[in-house]
């Protein structure tokens, strides 16, 4: 398989993926510019963290029309595999790639620690190496991070199963003490209707090495290679 990786201006998370394939998972994967029309032989593509744009307007609001977003949305709807991380994540909300939209945070500020998370759906490409209801940690850090989707169609992606991940406590009980951001239904990561396009606000490629603190993020990689 081969990875496509995209850095948009303000993109701060993007080596850092590269590293987690490259160097730690010894896959084949480029980078791809915001400018790019194209994506190189891409058949899995990360929209990394970061700032993209400066976070002007709203987070992901200007991101959505770069020019490699056209070749993104194509990809999609081809069958291809898009993975949003953080600001990834808002990025594919604003482009309608997937539903909802990230918000500010409850605590109206930035929020840097390792959370727990349960895996809700384990039948996706993203999730098939974890188990249902399995607890795994990964770090997040975002200023915009609270989940947010109209009544009518949170229970529309509560019923099809597109919620993969959860914030919880340590014993996988949901409260609000272990929802930092303060989501909707404690919401962490979401799939499309089809379940190719992905969006997580926690960061897998920040605990792929023991040495930062644990490896879940590889069983999310490995996860969407166990399909390709």
């Amino acid at each position: 398989m081969r990875w496509g990786v995209v850095t948009f201006p303000g993109s701060l998370d993007d080596r850092d993926v590269l590293y987690a394939l490259r160097e730690v998972m010894g896959q084949d994967a480029v980078s791809l510019w915001h400018k790019d029309e194209r994506l190189y032989g891409a058949e899995c593509v990360v929209l990394p963290g970061g700032f993209s744009y400066g976070d002007y307007l709203r987070c992901g609001a200007l991101a959505r029309f770069a020019p490699i977003m056209n070749s993104v949305a194509r990809l999609a709807a081809e069958g291809g595999v898009v993975l949003g991380i953080c600001n990834g994540f808002q990025v594919l909300c604003e482009a309608r790639l997937l539903p909802g939209a990230l918000t500010r945070n409850r605590s109206l500020s930035f929020i840097c620690e390792r959370v727990t998370l349960r895996v809700e759906n384990a039948s996706t490409p993203l999730t098939r190496l974890l188990s249902p209801g399995e607890l795994i940690r990964l770090p997040i850090k975002h200023g915009e991070g609270l989940y947010v989707a109209p009544e009518q169609e949170l229970r529309r992606i509560e019923e099809r199963g597109q919620v993969l991940l959860r914030y919880v406590d340590a014993d996988g009980g949901l409260s609000a003490q272990a929802n930092p951001n303060g989501s909707m239904n404690a919401i962490a990561a979401v799939a499309n209707e089809s379940f190719n396009v992905f969006g997580l606000m926690p960061h897998p490629e920040h605990a792929v090495e023991a040495c930062l603190g644990g490896t879940h993020g590889l069983k999310l990689f490995g996860s969407l290679l166990q399909g390709a």
